[in-house]
């Protein structure tokens, strides 16, 4: 029997379930053109499904296609019957369990479009096994669509589920490749299809390995990178995806092949699934310690990740009237050097950190103008998705350092030609300026230029930098009581203290409240400048000592991040590097590089 290519025009794909693939698969069609709807339901997954869509489809031109390209639309539907309506394909990335995907099968067999192709997500299931309640036509047109973890990982496996029109797939092939992945397709059905069977024989070796006592996971990635030169390391990787997952699929596995799983899955639940070792998203480690008590390879911190901002000036710029497009948010793992986009399109960002009480991000953007009002200041949650701004264009110049304060639920940021010290609560509300160094306005005295902030709670003190003309020597370090004293305003407040002076060109700063010494990057003239410094700022009033430079020759050195558990900072300049500088010994060592030029730090 023929098959008749669906007609696409307009017409949508429903993708189903807005989980951590769901959306990643929807932002690769809606990012290449493609109308998109989501079904999911719950109200939370729909919204962060198109928080994410609208946050990364730049990203999605960018990694996948290369280019810039006309977006299609995203909608999302808690009506299954709404949500098919018209669609010419369907991509189930529901949870894991087979009577759910049989069910949700047959309910869109008897809604969907005639000619709507059926695909699954599924990595564990074969789509034979789905279509239980599907009729006879319809099976056909059912079929494995396997990702696995778009833009990062373009891969894309088809398989059929014993009944498809062959046809189908040279068409899904020619669709994916238009999205700017890569499609493969299995020859027959298979368990694993082609990637996840030689994935699992690896997985299922290590675990051998580890069972008999040979050899332990830092060995066994070691050896893996040094033989292919690889950045995905496999035992980092089972962490990542999560133990408890690995050994469900090996399950899969077993059952089907009457495999012994003595030294695999048994043993690996008896010596850490079962207790709550699970992985990195435990808190209690798996193959790997928690961060917290692991040694910290390749400059790594206590926690997991660290948040880099690109300003968009560096190599990476395709097109310089697009600088002001061009910013992005990167979650850098120390571990693997991997670098993940987390939003894109950014106009210039500075200054961000992140709250964990809240488990969101907290950033400035400069705006492409350094003379308007056009700056701002946004969150979003740690994935990208609703993103939110806080301070709108039009109310603030330059906005750069910014500082998260949990205890009393605020963001501190200066504005650089705004001449202003200011915060404002975590949702933007009760916008302040605390230091006002010049009421003039358009005042280009860079004298005044508030740059660098940061906040000391316990003690009431707020710091900040005044980083003077590029080059020029004049730059300054100053204090203040967090709070403004009764009966004074911000441009006549008499508590502020200098703290050093004639600096080359002091940025960004961080005071660690527990020992009250105060570290800051200067971007000046060699050798002074562009060096990591740090100064003891404890008591009032008191003859301080010259500030040491803790490391030097950076390549303009911007942002700045404590890592106290593990005694060391991490550092990034505008030279698209970053790095790690040891308090001790002072060493410096480059933790991840490429093309970008780099301002903001912070860890998570």
């Amino acid at each position: 029997m023929s098959w008749q290519r669906p007609e696409i025009g307009s017409r949508p794909i429903l993708v189903l379930g807005a989980g951590v693939l769901g959306r990643r698969i929807a932002c690769s069609f809606a990012a290449a053109g493609y109308n998109v709807h989501i079904y999911d339901l719950s109200p939370e997954c729909r919204q962060a499904g198109l928080d994410y869509v609208e946050g990364h489809k730049e990203e999605f031109n960018d990694v996948l296609l290369k280019t810039r390209r006309s977006h299609g639309s995203c909608t999302a539907f808690d009506s299954l019957n709404e949500a098919v309506k018209n669609a010419w394909l369907v991509i189930e990335a529901i949870p894991e369990k087979l009577p759910l995907k049989i069910d949700i099968y047959g309910q869109l067999d008897g809604i969907a479009p005639a000619d709507c192709i059926f695909g699954s997500n599924s990595s564990s299931f074969k789509s034979s096994l789905m279509v239980e309640k599907v009729s006879d036509d319809r099976r056909a047109l059912v079929c494995n669509v396997h990702y696995t973890m778009p833009p990062e990982v373009a891969t894309v496996e088809l398989m059929t589920d014993g009944y498809t029109h062959p046809e189908v797939f040279p068409f899904l092939t020619e669709v994916l490749k238009s999205c700017g992945m890569l499609p493969v397709t299995a020859k027959k059905e298979s368990t694993g299809f082609i990637f996840n069977r030689l994935w699992a024989a690896i997985k299922r070796e290590i675990l051998t390995i580890l069972a008999e006592g040979v050899s332990d996971p830092s060995q066994i990635d070691l050896l893996w990178k040094y033989m292919f030169k690889a950045q995905i390391l496999p035992c980092q990787l089972m962490d990542q995806i999560g133990l408890d997952t690995v050994a469900f699929i090996e399950d899969n596995y077993i059952q089907e092949r009457k495999l012994d799983g003595t030294l695999t899955v048994d043993w690996l639940r008896e010596n850490y699934l079962s207790q709550g070792r699970t992985g990195d998203k435990s808190g209690k480690g798996g193959l790997y310690p928690p961060p917290s008590t692991a040694n910290g390879c390749n400059g790594s911190s206590a926690k997991g990740s660290l948040y880099v901002l690109d300003v968009g000036l560096g190599a990476n710029l395709k097109n310089i009237d697009e600088v002001a497009t061009n910013g992005k948010i990167l979650r850098v793992d120390p571990r693997t050097g991997k670098a993940s986009p987390i939003l894109t399109g950014l106009p210039m960002p500075d200054g961000i950190d992140v709250s964990e009480s809240e488990g969101r991000i907290f950033w400035t953007n400069m705006g492409p103008s350094t003379s308007g009002r056009d700056g701002s200041v946004m969150s979003s949650k740690l994935d990208g998705s609703d993103v939110k701004t806080l301070v709108p264009s039009g109310d603030i110049y330059t906005p750069k350092q910014l500082v998260v304060a949990e205890k009393s639920r605020k963001v501190y940021f200066c504005d650089r030609e705004g001449m202003t010290v200011n915060r404002c609560d975590f949702n933007g509300q009760n916008h302040e300026i605390l230091v006002r160094r010049s009421a003039k306005t358009g005042d280009v005295d860079m004298t005044q230029w508030c740059v660098g902030i940061s906040v000391d709670e316990d003690a009431g003190k707020i710091y900040w930098t005044q980083k003077g003309p590029s080059k020029a020597s004049k730059g300054r370090i100053f204090r203040a009581n967090i709070e403004i004293p009764k009966g004074e305003t911000a441009d006549s407040r008499s508590d502020i203290e200098t703290l050093f002076e004639n600096l080359p060109e002091p940025i960004d700063l961080e005071i660690d409240p527990a020992t009250k010494v105060l570290y800051w990057t200067d971007r000046g003239e060699h050798p002074r400048g562009s060096s990591l410094n740090r100064a003891s700022v404890g008591g009032e009033g008191v003859k301080r000592a010259a500030p040491e430079i803790l490391a030097r020759h950076f390549h303009e050195p911007i942002g700045l991040r404590l890592d106290r558990d593990n005694g060391r900072v991490f550092v990034t300049d505008l030279g698209g590097r970053v790095y790690a500088v040891d308090e001790d010994t002072k060493e410096k060592k480059v933790v991840y590089k490429d093309h970008g030029s780099y301002t903001g730090i912070t860890v998570v």
